[in-house]
């Protein structure tokens, strides 16, 4: 399945008091390039995270996002009137510790990081949750690869059929410039004939046979089209395999161009070229 390498996606999950929140990002890129942002207190699973998105996403830029949020109250705010008086009480003391005037006040030095540490937390239930968010909107992300993906595998199929109707085209095409080769050729010898030179004669009947030898070029197209559309339904990534054979392509079609001695088959070739190059242009996002 042709999954593309540009998606995004998102979720939350809630327990106990917080809230986690993932968000995933991914852009084209020629190898795998993971790049995890995680708040502190999460950072004990961040081997677990790469891990995961390496084994889910094969290719691409990612980037990927956690982080947390606490909860208030269920539907309505309450004070908490003893954590209120441990408050006044904690500042009071921050208060006669500042004997001098100090440039903040006691409860700015209490928003300090670090001045308040955080209950602990079971890592262990954390990492689940984290594991089972992360799990979650890597599908979400997924589907959406596998569903541009399914345009890309269209796009590319469209234009492979086009390739096909070209080589055929100048598989019809090469009778006509064969005869008018041959015309040329004898016009040739003819005028070589009041004054014969064999070199020469045999010179031009090597060119000829360099400019005719287009059938194994149009031959080897025809096989890469055939690899391109079986490629399209392998299960796997396909991008790398997708990249190889346009490489491929784009050097029959230059090979055809070269050797063409018919202004129909330059433009067959100069078309080729043309498809080829939008193909390429999709597979660079294919992962």
């Amino acid at each position: 399945m042709i999954r593309s390498m540009t998606a995004f996606a998102d979720g939350e999950l809630s327990a106990d008091n917080l809230t986690l929140l993932c968000e995933l990002r991914s852009v084209n890129h020629r190898y795998s390039d993971v790049s995890v942002k995680l708040p502190e207190r999460l950072r004990f699973a961040e081997a677990e995270v790469r891990r995961l998105i390496s084994e889910k996403l094969k290719r691409g830029k990612i980037e990927c996002s956690l982080g947390y949020k606490k909860q208030i109250g269920e539907q309505s705010l309450h004070v908490n009137h003893e954590f209120v008086r441990k408050l006044l009480s904690v500042t009071a003391e921050i208060e006669t510790a500042m004997v001098n005037p100090q440039p903040f006040s006691a409860l700015e030095v209490l928003s300090f990081p670090g001045v308040q540490q955080e209950t602990e937390i079971d890592k262990e239930a954390l990492r689940e949750l984290i594991l089972r968010l992360l799990n979650a909107t890597l599908e979400k992300m997924l589907d959406t690869r596998a569903r541009e993906g399914t345009q890309l595998a269209q796009l590319i199929d469209d234009r492979c059929q086009k390739i096909s109707l070209l080589v055929e085209a100048a598989h019809k095409r090469m009778p006509d410039v064969l005869h008018n080769l041959r015309g040329k050729l004898t016009s040739r010898v003819v005028e070589m004939v009041a004054d014969p030179n064999f070199d020469r004669l045999e010179q031009e009947l090597v060119l000829l046979a360099q400019k005719l030898d287009v059938a194994e070029e149009l031959d080897r197209l025809e096989t890469h089209v055939a690899e391109v559309q079986r490629t399209l339904k392998l299960p796997e990534p396909a991008g790398r395999r997708l990249d190889f054979l346009m490489q491929e392509m784009n050097r029959e079609a230059n090979t055809l161009g070269s050797k063409s001695a018919d202004r129909e088959m330059t433009q067959i070739s100069i078309d080729l070229k043309v498809l080829i190059e939008q193909m390429r242009e999709q597979i660079q996002n294919v992962e």
